[in-house]
């Protein structure tokens, strides 16, 4: 990166990294199966044919400088689950601000059984630990508020693109998802120990598997050109470190957050859905959010509330 589109001798790498070229040429080997366009012949040395759209802490962290997310950035070519390797990180002791990035799930988790669809640098697959102060009661608001964060950054690169918020935690365009947001926490009664807040957005995707065309789209597909992974996870980043600030610091930041996502969300008020909570099937009309966040449904029994589940337009 720091000779990009310049050619570099494969000496001139060994020495760099106190190693010997025929280890570079490994590795050179290695970053091409991962997709990396690296040009060159051991005669004359590598070329970085451009600058590779990689979520790398060297490319992203200095675009996050002064946010809680600039320093404790893991980047991994491939891996289980960034929300699986953010609550493990958590649990011994991670610092409020880590980021958790990845080329490649293999196992990428959505809510309850659900798994999460993740192509090789196609998407952005980021988890982030926080620590607020926080009762637990209070952790559907802050995934509530890192919906707002990514439609904001969304909108931020390109203005044209408007998301819809799907309470509790997807992002639809034209009533396909483009995101969807997994918050888990280990807490105690009273008080949160932490939090990961795991958001995967499909940036890249050309396409999808025949069972997931139907519910899945892509900023490429939707805008017909691709973006920068680099770019939008900087925003998002940056989006999120403001919401989550205000969370934290603000005594009226829980209603505005209430009220701005029930204004960018055509499913809070007046949709007619279908909610499978626990096994149970509830049907009705959306009444607004709780002040805890929770859904209000009218239904021919009442207004219920609820407090989880999939929910779908009936």
């Amino acid at each position: 990166m720091e000779h990009a589109t310049v050619v570099v001798s494969g000496t001139k790498i060994a020495q760099e990294i106190s190693s010997n070229r025929s280890e570079v040429w490994r590795l050179i080997q290695q970053l091409r199966g991962l997709g990396v366009d690296v040009a060159g012949h051991p005669a004359t040395g590598y070329q970085l044919r451009s600058v590779p759209d990689l979520l790398l802490p060297e490319i992203v962290r200095p675009l996050l400088r002064g946010t809680l997310f600039d320093a404790q950035i893991h980047h991994f070519y491939k891996i289980g689950s960034t929300n699986a390797a953010a609550m493990s990180a958590a649990a011994e002791g991670a610092p409020e601000g880590s980021v958790f990035l990845a080329e490649e799930q293999t196992v990428g988790r959505g809510r309850g059984a659900h798994s999460w669809e993740s192509a090789r640098s196609a998407g952005i697959y980021c988890t982030v630990v926080l620590r607020p102060a926080l009762p637990p009661s209070d952790v559907l608001v802050l995934s509530l508020a890192a919906g707002l964060a990514v439609r904001t950054a969304i909108e931020q690169v390109d203005a044209r693109v408007s998301a819809d918020l799907k309470w509790p935690n997807d992002l639809l365009i034209a009533g396909k998802k483009v995101c969807g947001i997994l918050t888990e926490m280990n807490a105690e009664a009273t008080r949160v120990r932490y939090v990961v807040v795991g958001i995967g957005v499909n940036v890249n995707q050309a396409s999808f598997p025949k069972e997931l065309e139907g519910e899945a789209t892509s900023l490429r597909l939707v805008t017909g050109s691709e973006w920068s992974r680099v770019e939008l996870a900087a925003a998002l980043l940056k989006s999120l470190d403001r919401e989550y600030r205000v969370l934290v610091d603000q005594a009226d930041a829980r209603q505005s957050i209430l009220r701005r996502f029930t204004e960018q969300s055509s499913w809070v008020q007046g949709k007619q859905v279908c909610i499978v909570e626990n096994g149970a099937r509830v049907e009705g009309i959306t009444e607004g959010l709780d002040e805890r966040g929770f859904l209000q449904v009218r239904t021919p029994e009442g207004l219920r509330t609820i407090l989880s589940g999939t929910v779908r337009e009936k």
